[in-house]
């Protein structure tokens, strides 16, 4: 048996399980900004794909009427509001408000009816109102797109499972600057936090909501 091979066993025996999507979910559009997208910066990474296809998923969560939220990272200009997550992460600097790599990623921009949270530190959830927000809308899962897979995207995963949101991570729909890490937080996150689904069976599932 390989390596990957036994790696696949051993996890089986404890972590084989899927909660499934819930009934009423929201999509998350998580930190696709600029810097990822700009060459030579020191986020860049080659996640066009990865926009490309929650963008896709956007578009058929907003035909069946499922709310969209989209996340965004703005500091003061001191970077005083980011504590040490500024202090650790340099390249954090893109986002100090009005830096033009703190811009929506190519192709997206937030619609009227769209909610835009815009937070200091990883998880969409910590230190915003956005737990609130979906709980009093009466939603009861999340569906998750964005950058980085290892970071925020992680990082908004581990707090929504424990918020009570059952949880999906759209592979398809979620990048990283490598691909190792990329794979390694997919894998984790699909063994005990959420369900890591691809993103046409994403669209499958948003598709049995049209009324």
């Amino acid at each position: 048996m390989s390596t990957e091979e036994d790696l696949l066993a051993n996890y089986k025996k404890a972590y084989d399980n899927r909660v499934g999507f819930g009934s009423r979910p929201a999509l998350l559009l998580i930190d696709f900004c600029q810097a990822y997208f700009e060459p030579g910066n020191a986020l860049y990474s080659e996640v066009d794909d990865a926009i490309a296809s929650a963008l896709r998923v956007r578009t058929a969560a907003r035909a069946t009427g499922v709310p969209v939220v989209l996340t965004n990272v703005v500091y003061h200009p001191t970077g005083f509001d980011g504590g040490r997550f500024f202090e650790k992460a340099m390249p954090l600097k893109n986002f100090v408000k009005g830096s033009p790599m703190g811009a929506w990623g190519p192709g997206l921009e937030p619609f009227d009816d769209e909610l835009v949270v815009s937070k200091q530190y990883p998880s969409a959830f910590f230190g915003t109102s956005l737990a609130s927000t979906l709980t009093a809308a009466g939603v009861d899962s999340v569906i998750l797109t964005g950058l980085t897979t290892s970071g925020c995207v992680r990082a908004t995963c581990v707090d929504a499972m424990s918020h009570g949101f059952r949880t999906a991570v759209v592979s398809d729909a979620c990048g990283d600057r490598h691909e190792g890490p990329h794979q390694a937080n997919l894998f984790d996150m699909n063994a005990k936090y959420a369900d890591v689904v691809s993103e046409a069976e994403t669209i499958a599932f948003l598709e049995t909501l049209k009324s």
